[in-house]
């Protein structure tokens, strides 16, 4: 098992790509806290706990540190996948939307980040910091201007964090799914005059699942990438080449 006895820490994972990671983590040996602001329970109360946690809230995200430390004894992976889906253009984007939106996808990765890399430094951890990102922090895409900028946040806080933890032997890098088959995503895969279009607009010509992200963070997660940091890993069937 490539996470054998290894401690982390999935956000968002009660549904979605962060249950997916969640589960994968579990079924490749470790000690998993499933948080997220939706309670759900746990498939193994042995090897998992879940903790409740509100990402743009920096108290809770620390927090969220101390009971994972506190139930098994250390960290060793963190992966900030909580976040939001939201729409609107440069001019109809609200102020209410814009703060949100940057609150929970781009400050909440930055306080996951931020604490995780606190502890395992003072604890000369190792530790890989995993943050989910979008196609759309690379790319432009109508009517997302609040999403892609928050997005495009976090590539950037990606690049930087792995500069500064580099010399600390702890590794950030980031998973940039293209459109995958979620809840967040249910009203594009339901509606075919979207559907068609994504999927035609994809080079692999289908939509991904989240097991694929989770594959792509279990290689992050693992040392199978102990020479990879401040990478945006790309899962999104081909979009981006184009």
């Amino acid at each position: 098992m490539r996470l054998k006895n290894k401690i982390a820490i999935v956000t968002g994972s009660s549904s979605g790509i962060g249950k997916a990671i969640a589960e994968e983590f579990l079924k490749e040996g470790a000690l998993v806290v499933f948080s997220d602001i939706n309670e759900s329970p746990v498939p193994d109360k042995e090897k998992a706990i879940f903790v409740k946690c509100d990402v743009s809230k920096k108290e809770e995200v620390e927090n969220l540190i101390t009971q994972a430390v506190d139930k098994f004894g250390s960290l060793d992976i963190m992966v900030n996948n909580a976040g939001i889906g939201t729409a609107g253009d440069v001019v109809s984007a609200d102020d209410k939307t814009w703060d949100k939106t940057i609150a929970v996808n781009l400050s909440g990765v930055f306080y996951g980040l931020r604490a995780a890399a606190k502890y395992m430094k003072e604890n000369n951890i190792k530790g890989s910091i995993i943050n989910m990102t979008s196609i759309l922090g690379t790319v432009g895409f109508k009517n997302s201007v609040s999403y892609s900028a928050s997005k495009g946040g976090v590539d950037q806080l990606t690049k930087a964090g792995a500069l500064d933890l580099g010399s600390c032997g702890i590794r950030v890098n980031a998973i940039a799914p293209g459109f995958i088959k979620t809840q967040m995503t249910k009203a594009v895969t339901d509606d075919p005059k979207f559907k068609s279009p994504i999927e035609q607009s994809t080079p692999l010509g289908h939509m991904g699942e989240p097991e694929d992200i989770a594959k792509a963070a279990l290689y992050l997660a693992s040392d199978d990438s102990k020479f990879v940091t401040g990478t945006i890993l790309f899962v999104d069937g081909g979009w981006t080449a184009q």
